[in-house]
Parts: structure tokens; sequence; C-alpha cells
């Protein structure tokens, strides 16, 4: 096949196919000169929204950091958020507190930042001091002597009593006599002698009736006597209780007087101590109890069982900003529901759970009120529940711990339900843009709680300012990861591999996480050489060993197409016939490969069938471009006469799915050249996707492609007239491998860029495509010429076809007669 002008027209200069950074234009010699600075690069829309975001106050203005992992998203945001939270005032601490009312609502208190503390050591205080006091107080002597006085008062009014009865019943002739069961009148005779039975029976009738009369009345001031000795064992014990009480007053007194004092300004504060003071006294029998055990020692410090009496009074700390500087800043790693909003946890305790308010466990929200929360979104969806438990409190603008169970609509149990704390919180959400456009469709709420998008990008312009922005990143990383500096011509094959993956040479790629990898990995190379600073041939070297590691499967499917298993020709030219390029993707590891795109045409009316999409093994975008050829070539050639044909197009060898339309033009050139009966130029593969008019149109993985048929024809052979046409819109977006760039300006490989399908054909097959006259006929000779009197031959032979007897023959469904 001869040479084309079209070939030599256009073909790419080697110059064209990869940009290449002067080191000598970068301005230093090694990174140590330059000032490593911690910053953002490339990230201005993003920079703008997260500062603005953080300066609105108003409730809803929560963040939603948007970008792929790699960009910095997570790092830089947490740095601008920690500088915000310099700014801003320390928040109080909080704590919970029994509530005597109602014990299983614990009271929130609100105290200034480092004063939540001091309040659980003072209240700690306080109740060791109340609990050694009552131990002293209750053990003294001039306590026993107080209660000795009023055991002495009361008993000797009792015996008064008493003998007041006797008295009593000896003017009657009776005496009294105490039993286990009561007491007993027993009639006596004039020496006090107990009356035996018999002789009370052998009395007179009259005596006997008088006794029996004043027995009766003695029983009555019996009766009335025993009202009085309980009475009197009421008021005895009441004035014990009160003995009891105004000793333990005076223990509590002098310790809560101090608390008093100091509190008096905190109103939920002095409440607590006064009820305190009350509880302690209604419960001064079981205090009594665990002092004579030696109980109530530090309750806030020291885990105290259940059964301790004092443990009611201790106070449970739950946030506390005594070393925080500035607003709080919380990154929870594991965003569960109980971690953002908190929980009461249980014990057992003789096979029963209990809980008390020292069980009470603050989540991320508490930790982070009056400041600022940073999760990652992935994280907060995948935990049940989690992401409705936030969006509850930023939308109630209150943290409510609450038992996960009751929210499912479980069995409800006895728990604690403390009682809300204001939330005033900014979040910051971190994720990417799929799960922002997720949220913003199908969540109503999504948009009034999280109003500010900070959007990161993967790409920034590669400007003479950007470029030095880069180089102090990478002097930055050297630095803070503590790996060897990089001379500048080290520093200059780091921002091309950067051009690389950001897949344009006019731009740089803000994924430093992946950039950070070939850094460090540069390095490492450097210190196996040797080196104490890193050169371009490390970054090469770390380039191409990770290479290496990822691309087995690239080579096994090289062995195939060397051993003749997996059809490829990089020779001769074949009719109908040609070489596509897909871009394979396997983890972090991408490449090209060529596939052999067949075309056969015969007669009939059905059009372009392609097989892939006959086999529901095609994607809709890949449909799509099939349609696309289709309506080209009925728009070209079917101007003034019908499309009387079957065509079919299919991908050899292909066993699994195909998507995408960045092949359309190559199976339109693979029928355009079946139907002119030309051959293409195996030598030469092709990619670009295709329009109506026949305007070839950019396409991804450009340099994939053209370095995936590469290497195949460096296997099979170079012949020097080998190499791949892209579209002329994708020129911008070459990055190419240096060996690729080398075999180009030797004239072993050729890169052609195309505009239409015609300058594509013509390169493919060596004749001209033609342009029509003003009748709209194509040069007999030419390519559209040939393919226009095929199709012609086509519509005359299908119309012949469809005639019997004179007349047409109905047309079956499907298309065909």
């Amino acid at each position: 096949m001869s040479e084309s002008p079209a070939r030599t027209a256009l073909a790419l200069p080697a110059e064209t196919l990869r940009w290449t950074c002067d080191p000598a234009g970068l301005g230093f010699a090694t990174t140590a000169d330059l000032p490593a600075e911690a910053h953002v690069t490339g990230q201005g829309r993003a920079v703008r929204a997260l500062t603005f975001g953080l300066s609105v106050e108003q409730p809803g203005y929560n963040i939603f950091v948007s970008g792929y992992p790699g960009t910095g998203r997570s790092s830089y945001a947490r740095t601008e958020v920690e500088d915000a939270a310099r700014e801003r005032p320390v928040p109080p601490d909080w704590c919970y507190v029994r509530d005597f009312g109602a014990a299983d609502r614990p009271t929130a208190i609100s105290l200034p930042a480092g004063r939540g503390r001091v309040f659980r050591d003072d209240v700690a205080d306080f109740v060791r001091d109340v609990s050694e006091g009552l131990r002293r107080a209750f053990t003294s002597e001039a306590y026993e002597r107080q209660r000795a006085d009023v055991a002495k008062r009361y008993a000797q009014k009792m015996e008064d009593v008493w003998e007041g009865l006797a008295a009593q019943a000896r003017l009657r002739g009776f005496v009294l006599q105490r039993t286990p069961t009561g007491v007993l009148t027993v009639p006596v005779d004039l020496r006090g002698e107990p009356i035996p039975a018999e002789i009370f029976e052998a009395l007179p009738k009259a005596d006997q009736a008088r006794l029996v009369e004043r027995m009766k009345e003695l029983e009555e001031l019996v009766s009335d006597t025993g009202r009085k000795i309980r009475a009197l064992e009421r008021e005895g014990r009441d004035a014990f209780r009160r003995l009891e009480i105004e000793t333990a007053g005076s223990v509590v007194d002098a310790p809560l007087e101090r608390l008093r004092q100091e509190y008096r300004d905190h109103a939920k504060v002095i409440a607590f101590l006064e009820a305190s003071k009350q509880d302690m006294l209604a419960q001064l029998a079981d205090l009594l109890a665990a002092g004579a055990e030696g109980g109530g020692g530090r309750p806030a410090l020291l885990p105290l069982p259940r059964q301790d009496p004092f443990a009611r009074y201790q106070v449970t700390l739950l946030v506390d900003n005594s070393a925080t500087r500035g607003a709080p800043v919380v990154v929870e790693p594991n965003p569960t529901y109980y971690n953002l909003v908190g929980k009461a946890e249980y014990r057992a305790e003789f096979g029963t759970l209990v809980t008390d308010p020292s069980m009470i466990k603050a989540g991320a929200l508490h930790r982070a009120n009056g400041g600022y929360l940073i999760l990652q979104i992935r994280d907060v969806l995948t935990s049940p529940f989690a992401y409705e438990g936030l969006k509850r409190a930023l939308r109630s603008r209150e943290i409510r711990i609450e038992p996960l169970g009751e929210s499912l609509g479980m069995i409800a149990v006895s728990t604690l339900r403390p009682e809300p704390i204001p939330a005033d919180v900014k979040v910051v959400l971190v994720g990417t843009p799929d799960l922002y456009h997720l949220l913003y469709a199908f969540d109503e709420e999504f948009d009034k709680l999280f109003k500010i998008r900070a959007d990161f990008d993967v790409v920034m312009d590669r400007t003479p300012a950007s470029e030095r922005e880069y180089v102090r990143t990478i002097a930055s990383v050297c630095r803070d990861s503590h790996v060897r500096q990089f001379d500048a011509s080290g520093v200059a094959a780091m921002l091309e591999y950067s051009a690389r993956i950001a897949g344009n040479r006019d731009k740089l790629s803000t994924r430093f996480g992946a950039v950070t990898e070939i850094a460090f990995e540069a390095s490492a190379w450097a210190g196996r050489e040797g080196r104490e600073l890193v050169t371009r041939d490390d970054v090469r070297r770390a380039i191409e060993e990770k290479v290496y590691r990822s691309s087995l499967v690239e080579e096994k499917l090289r062995e195939l197409v060397a051993r003749g298993q997996l059809l490829i020709d990089t020779d001769g030219a074949v009719v109908g016939q040609v070489n596509g390029l897909s871009v394979l993707q396997l983890g972090d590891y991408t490449f090209g490969h060529p596939s052999r795109i067949t075309a056969r045409a015969h007669l009939g009316s059905r059009g372009v069938v392609h097989i892939e999409r006959e086999a529901r093994m095609s994607g809709r975008i890949h449909t799509k471009g099939v349609f696309v050829l289709a309506a080209f070539l009925a728009g070209r050639f079917a101007q003034q006469y019908p499309l009387s044909i079957s065509a079919s197009l299919t991908f050899e060898q292909l066993y699994s799915d195909v998507d995408g339309d960045s092949a359309s033009s190559t199976e339109l050139s693979a029928l355009l050249s079946e139907l002119s009966g030309l051959p293409i130029d195996q030598g030469i593969a092709v990619t670009g996707s295709v329009n109506q008019k026949g305007e070839v149109q950019p396409i991804g993985g450009v340099n994939e492609k053209i370095e995936g048929f590469y290497a195949v024809c460096k296997i099979k052979g170079l012949t020097g007239r080998q190499g791949v046409i892209i579209p002329h819109r994708n020129v911008r977006d070459l990055m190419l491998r240096e060996e690729v760039v080398t075999a180009v300006r030797e004239g072993r490989f050729h890169v052609w860029a195309i505009r239409t399908v015609d300058e594509e054909i013509e390169i493919l097959t060596g004749v001209a495509a033609g342009m029509p006259d003003a009748a709209g006929a194509y040069p007999a000779g030419s390519l559209n010429g040939r393919v226009a009197a095929r199709l012609g031959e086509f519509a005359r032979r299908y119309r012949e076809f469809g005639m019997i007897d004179g007349q047409r023959e109905p047309v079956r469904p499907g298309g065909e007669p």
C-alpha cells in the first residue's frame, strides 16, 4: 500500500506527543532550597467555599466537602477547620447529675470550660466530707449522751404513766402484771396478795359484781394508758429522728455552704445541692450504714458498686473542655449511632442489667459541641441509623441520648432518658461527588442541613504559578514524611507524571495521594542506589516498577497475541477488518489493548446490526454509537435511493460486555472498507467517536490506547508503517511514555490526528475519500464513490428481487421480503 498524502499531512511530530518539563526552568537546585509550606494546591473553588462556610453561623450551613480520594479533601478540610477553631471561644463543659424527683431523667448542667472537672471534684469532696462527718458525729460521745438523754427522758415519762396506772389499780384493789401479750389486772386482798379463783368464786355475789365493775373501769384505764405509751414511743422516735436530722444537718451544712457560695451564679447547681441535702437526710439510715462499713470515698473518681448510697450524688462529667484551646475539632473515625449521639451503658448486677447517670457516655456530637465535627459520609451511611441520628440532632438543634431499640419499635426497657443538651456544632461531611448527588436527589432534608458544598477538583491548570505551588507541595511532602529531597530533574519528572495521570498536558493532577506514592517509592529507589537526592532516573524507575507490579494481566494478553491465540494483525491489508482500541482497568492499573473489529455486508434491509447488541453484551452508550454510525451512513449515501443493506459488526474474540462509543468511528471504517472493497492497513489501530455528520469526537484513555497498540506492534515486530489514529481534539491529552515518543521520532511508529471519518479512512486505505460534486455524486475511484456504487447496486438488486409478476412482494416484519 502506497503512502497516502493524508498519512504525511496528519502525522504528529514527536514533540507534540509529550510535554517535557525543563529542570533548568524551575529555578532551584533541590527541594531543600524551597520553603516547605503546607497548603492546598489548585483548589481555589473548594478553599473559597470552605472558608465561607466556616464563617457562617446560622443553622443549616453545614458543609459537604466533595471530591475523590487523594485530592487532599480530608487533610485540607481538617487543617482549615482547625485554623477556624482557634479563633472561636472555648465551649462550656457539660455534666449530668441525678434528678431526685425523677431518677430516670438526669439533669444536664452547663459550666464554663474547666469548671466541670472542678465541680465534679468539689461534689466528690463534699460527699466524702459528709460521709466522714456522719461517721464521726454519730459515733461521738456528745451524740451518745444526747441520745441517752432522749431515751432516758421518754423512758421516765412512760414509767410515770405506768406508775399512775398502777396507783389507780391499787385503789381499786388490783395489781398489774405486764406480759408479752399485754397487761393483766389481778384482784388482791387486804394484804395485797392475789385472790385465788376458788376464793373469788366463794365471795358473795355483790362483792364479785363490785370487783368485776372495778376491773372494767381498770381495763379502760389500761387501754387509755396503752395509747399514751404508744404516743410517747412515737414522740421518742420522732425525737430520735430530730436528733439525727439535726446532727446530720449540722454535718451537711458546713461543706454545703461553701459550695453554695462558690456556685451561687449557677441555679441548676444550687438546685442540685439543695436536693442532694434533702435526699441525704431522707436516706440517712442507708448513709449511716455505708459510713459504718467505711464507704463513701470519692464517688466521682472511683467506680462504685450500685448498692453504695453515696453514688447517688456523684457528678458525671460528660464533656471536659479544660484542655481545649479554641473550639473543639472532632474527627470521628467510626460514626455509629451511639458514637455520634452518646449512650447510657449498663452493667450486670446479680443477673440483672442496671444503669445510672455515671454510665452516661458522650458521643462525638457532645465532644464537638460548640465547635466542629468532621465525618466521612460513606462511614455514616453504612452504619445503621447513624445518618438519621445526625440529621435529627442538626434539625432539632439538641443532642438527645435515646436507646436505639425504641427507634426500631422494639419493646421499651427501663433506662435513662437524660435531659437533652442544646446542639451548637458545625458538621463537615467528606465524600465523593456521587454520594453528594445521591443525597441531594433522594433526601429532601439534605439541602436544608448542608447548604455549603466545597468541591475538590482532580486536576488543575498547569501554569508557571501552579507549577511553583506544586513544587512547594512536593517539598512539603519531603519534609513532613522525612524522605529524600529531590533535585530539579526529579521534580521535573514528578510534574510530568502529574500531567500524565491528569490526562492532559495542560493540567496537573490534584490527586496528591498518587503523586506522593511515587515520591516515596522514588526516594526508596534512590536510597537503594546510594543517592542522597532523588533524580529523574529514580522517578522513572519508581513509575516503571509500579507498572510492573500491576501489569501481570496485560503481559498475559500480550503473550496470547504473540502466540497467535488472540488474532491481532499488525501487517498487511484486509477488507472489512480494522484494529480497534479499548482500555481495561484492573484495580489501580489501566492499560490499552487492541481488538479486531470486522464488518460484513450483504443484500437486505435490516440495516446495520451489531452482534454484541443482539447478544445483549453491549451497554447503552455503545448501542447509541452504533445507531449514530448507521445514521451517518444513511445521511451520506441514502439521499437518492434507500439503503438496501444488511450489515453486521462485531468485536472478534470478545467474551465480556462492551460499552462506550469510542470505537464507533473504527466500526464505521470497517464497514466502509467492506462496502468499498478497499483493504485496511492492519498496522494501524483506530480510536474515536463519530457523530452523525462524520466528525470524529474525543475519547478517554488515549495514552493507554496508543501505548497498548505500540506494545503489540513491538512484540510482533515494528515495520515503520504502524501507528494509531486518534481524534484531533485528543492531541492536548497526549503524555506518552518516552519509549513511544522515541519510536515516533525515529520513524518506527506513528500517531495521526484526524477531524473527520474521511481523513481516517484515507489513512487506513491509502485511497482518497472523495468529495461530492454539485449533483451529490462522488468521484468514481474514490472510497465514497465505491461505497455509493455498491449501495446503489444493492438497492437495484433488492428492488428487482422484491418484484414478482411486476408487483412488489409484501414485506414481512423485520424488513425482509
